[in-house]
C-alpha cells in the first residue's frame, strides 16, 4: 500500500490493514485464485496503457475513493490514480470523481471491485445525507446500526461519516446493548443491568425499553442511554419528561424520513435507523476508458 493511500485511510479513521484485507478479499472473488480476468488478457496486449475516468451517473454523495484508488493500487503495479473529489461531496451526473492511468489489463480487471465498493459506500453516504439534512435545527443526530452488510462493516459505517451521520457501536464488543431477549433470560432490566457492570465494568452500557415503566427501571438501576424502541411521539415525549436529563435517548424502530421532524421534535437526542446500511440503493457509478489517440 502506498504512502499516501494509507494516510488517507487514516485520516478517514478507517485501519489501513483492515481495508487491504477487504479489497484484496473482493479481488480475490472476482479474479480466482489465479488472478485471472481471462477477457481482458485475451483481448488486449499486457503492454498497453490507457487512463479512464470514473464518472458519476447520477447525484449523490461520494464516499470511499480511497478505496477505489486502494483496488487499482492492489489489482496490479503502475497504475496512477488521480482524484477529483473529496468523500462527503454532493456530486451531479457527469462529475468524473477520479482518472486512473495504468495498464489496460489492470483497469479493467479492478474496475467491478472498485465501482462494488464506490457505488455501495456512495449510497450509503447519500441515504445518509438526507436523513442529516431531515433533522437540521433540530438537537438530534442520526445513529446507524449493525444491520450491515458482512465484511464491510468499517466502510459501510465510514460512508456514514463521512456523510455526517454518528456510528452507534462497532459490534457486540465494544458496548454493551440490554435488549429484549437479554432482559428475559436475566429475569429483569435491573438484574441485566447489575450484571453487565459486574462484569464488564468499564464497557458502556445501553438498555433497550419499550415503556415509560422500563425506562424509569432503567435509569433507577444506571443506565445512561436508552433505545427507546417503537414508541409513539407521544410516549417518547413522556419518557423525555421523565429522564432526559439523566440519560441519553434514542428512537428506534421502524423511523423514516417522513416522521423524522416529528421524532426529533420529541426532544430525543438520536435516531437510529438500520436503512442507512441495510436498504441504502447504490450510487451509480462507471468507469469510462477515453478514447485512444
Amino acid at each position: 500500500m502506498r504512502d499516501t493511500t494509507q494516510a488517507q485511510l487514516l485520516k478517514a479513521g478507517l485501519d489501513p490493514d483492515e481495508v487491504q484485507r477487504i479489497v484484496a478479499n473482493a479481488l480475490r472473488e472476482d479474479l480466482g485464485p489465479d488472478r485471472l480476468d481471462v477477457t481482458s488478457v485475451a483481448t488486449i496486449p499486457e503492454t498497453q496503457v490507457d487512463t479512464a475516468d470514473l464518472i458519476a451517473r447520477e447525484a449523490g454523495v461520494v464516499a470511499g475513493l480511497a478505496v477505489a484508488e486502494l483496488v487499482f493500487e492492489l489489482a496490479g503495479p503502475g497504475a496512477e490514480v488521480t482524484v477529483h473529489a473529496h468523500d462527503g461531496d454532493t456530486v451531479a451526473r457527469g462529475d468524473v470523481l477520479a482518472t486512473i492511468t495504468g495498464p489496460t489489463r489492470t483497469l479493467l480487471s479492478a474496475e467491478r471491485t472498485a465501482l462494488n465498493l464506490l457505488c455501495r459506500m456512495s449510497g450509503v453516504a447519500t441515504h445518509t445525507r438526507r436523513w442529516v439534512e431531515q433533522l437540521a435545527g433540530t438537537k438530534a443526530l442520526v445513529l446507524d446500526t449493525r444491520k450491515t452488510t458482512p465484511g464491510l462493516r468499517p466502510l459501510e459505517k465510514y460512508a456514514v461519516r463521512a456523510a455526517g451521520g454518528t456510528n452507534k457501536r462497532m459490534g457486540l464488543y465494544d458496548v454493551a446493548m440490554i435488549k429484549d431477549n437479554h432482559k428475559l433470560a436475566a429475569g429483569s432490566i435491573t438484574a441485566a443491568y447489575d450484571l453487565v457492570r459486574a462484569n464488564f465494568p468499564d464497557v458502556p452500557v445501553q438498555v433497550e425499553v419499550t415503556t415509560l415503566a422500563e425506562a424509569q427501571e432503567a435509569v433507577t438501576a444506571g443506565a445512561t442511554f436508552l433505545l427507546c424502541d417503537n414508541m409513539s411521539p407521544q410516549l417518547l415525549r413522556e419518557v423525555v419528561t421523565a429522564v432526559g436529563d439523566r440519560a441519553e435517548l434514542e428512537a428506534t424502530g421502524g423511523l423514516t424520513l417522513q416522521v423524522a421532524a416529528e421524532y426529533a421534535a420529541t426532544g430525543v437526542d438520536y435516531l437510529s435507523v438500520g436503512a442507512l446500511t441495510h436498504s441504502s440503493p447504490i450510487v451509480d457509478i462507471a468507469l469510462d476508458l477515453r478514447a485512444r489517440k
